[in-house]
């Protein structure tokens, strides 16, 4: 069974907005109190978080698809509808999130880093809230805004400071078990190690962590072996160790050109040719190996490498290694820039961004993108007449009919709000007034501006009262 997984991907579903409600005040003796519909609640946010306890995506390997819940609609009485719970989903540090195209969309390093992979709806207005003076008893309310959808992948790039690489069976793992207080699976034969094994060792004052790089093989970094899998952890480091076999017992195999072939598949990978190396010979307390290091190690220091004879099964020469990979280690972070607190940038839109564009397509379609106008259309309720005039006085008060006429539309030609697979499209009647035209103005009802029964009972009464006094004063001429 994989207890494994450092790629992934993930379909992730934001909650949806609430719908707002059309409701309208009743009481006894008050049978039109004025508009009391709440919004909606808006939707939950997926958001993914670095979690130093997590180490692996292995849930999300099984469970791909996460849904965040959605808003409540309101009701009336001016209850607003409760808000959909975000939705947290742990992921390792180092964890790298891409799009379905490669394109790197955020790099998760660090405890609490968090990224929002999608954003919740907007909970749509109740008629209370879209009720004002001009508009004293709007019939309909906004619908909730639909969820963000996101498809990502999630590739996991260990955190470490050192990572030892080198053919299977070369003795990396027992080195990280001697080094570090970590108990990787150890056994004499090849792909003993399927996953990349994370260790923390001390050296002095110094602490910095190690991680074993398994499945090395020639033809890893065109995906032979497991190469392919675990290559990717090598980048976030900042040493590299070659742990060669002294003591192999394959004829045609060598320290020398382990570590040939070993350069030669990390430069085809690429990206880590300015990282600092050093070389360990491990197995000198086999005879044989011993000598062969004792060969092999004045080749090596005349190419440059730093060079340690080692065996990690008798524990010789760990120290001076551990202290001379400190040492490295605290010169790779000297080097690094220092951190700078996050800047924040202010981008105010330009004098004339309209916020939308209006384009005239080949098939003669007028298409109109933009935030605003597209999360109208998808708040509106187009079997509500009120609505749809609600929706077209907005979009001429924000230029959208002005837009069209400039760009040569006429009356009847097709206009489409929105991208192609989610676009409304209607034929454009600028001069046609929309709306509920037998309550007046948009948002108007006439009942308000009756009177009640009791008050015109008493203007019928006073009215009686007057008229008798007029006949009396004409019949009585003194």
């Amino acid at each position: 069974m994989t207890t494994f997984v450092d790629r992934v991907e993930l379909h992730v579903a934001a909650g949806s907005g609430g719908h707002g409600c059309a409701s309208v005040h009743r009481e006894k003796f008050k049978p039109l109190g004025g508009p009391d519909g709440g919004n909606g609640g808006r939707g939950g946010d997926v958001i993914l978080v670095v979690d130093q306890s997590v180490t692996t995506l292995l849930d999300y390997h099984h469970s791909p698809h996460r849904k965040a819940t959605s808003g409540r609609p309101g009701e009336g009485g001016n209850r607003s509808g409760k808000d959909g719970q975000d939705l947290i989903l742990p992921v390792p540090d180092g964890t790298v999130i891409q799009d379905k195209d490669g394109n790197v969309l955020a790099d998760l390093v660090g405890q609490g880093t968090t990224y929002v992979a999608a954003e919740g709806g907007r909970g749509g207005l109740g008629n209370a809230a879209l009720s004002s003076a001009r508009r004293k008893a709007p019939g309909f309310a906004l619908l909730g805004v639909p969820g963000g959808l996101q498809d990502i992948v999630l590739e996991l790039k260990t955190v470490a400071d050192v990572a030892l690489v080198g053919y299977p069976s070369a003795g990396k793992s027992s080195l990280i078990s001697v080094l570090s207080a970590a108990k990787p699976k150890i056994a004499d034969y090849p792909f003993t190690t399927l996953v990349p094994n994370l260790g923390v060792v001390t050296a002095g004052s110094m602490v910095y962590t190690i991680a074993d790089v398994p499945g090395l093989i020639p033809g890893a970094s065109q995906g032979k072996g497991l190469g392919l899998e675990f290559l990717r952890h090598v980048e976030r480091c900042e040493v590299l160790v070659h742990v060669l076999d002294t003591a192999t017992l394959e004829s045609d195999r060598d320290p020398v050109s382990d570590l040939d072939i070993i350069e030669e598949e990390l430069n085809q990978y690429g990206g880590l040719g300015n990282r600092p190396r050093l070389v360990v010979l491990n197995k000198i307390d086999v005879p044989d190996g011993k000598d062969l290091a004792e060969m092999v190690r004045p080749d090596l220091e005349a190419r440059g490498y730093q060079v340690f004879a080692i065996s990690a099964v008798a524990h010789m020469g760990l120290k001076e290694l551990s202290f001379a990979l400190a040492e490295l280690v605290g010169q790779a972070r000297a080097a690094k820039p220092k951190e700078e607190a996050t800047r924040i940038v202010i981008r105010p839109k330009a004098v004339d961004d309209a916020g939308f564009t209006v384009v005239r397509e080949d098939d003669g379609l007028y298409r109109v993108r933009g935030e605003k106008p597209e999360r109208w259309v998808r708040q509106t309720d187009f079997s509500n007449d009120e609505a749809v005039g609600y929706l077209a006085d907005r979009l001429a008060r924000l230029g959208i009919e002005a837009s069209l006429m400039k760009a040569g539309a006429r009356t009847g030609d097709g206009v489409a709000i929105g991208p192609e697979e989610n676009a409304v499209v209607f034929d454009w009647e600028p001069t046609v007034m929309a709306g509920a035209e037998m309550l007046g103005r948009r948002g108007e009802d006439h009942r308000f501006d009756a009177p009640r029964p009791a008050s015109q009972r008493r203007r019928d009464k006073q009215a009686e009262r007057d008229e008798s006094d007029q006949e009396f004063d004409d019949f009585n001429p003194f």
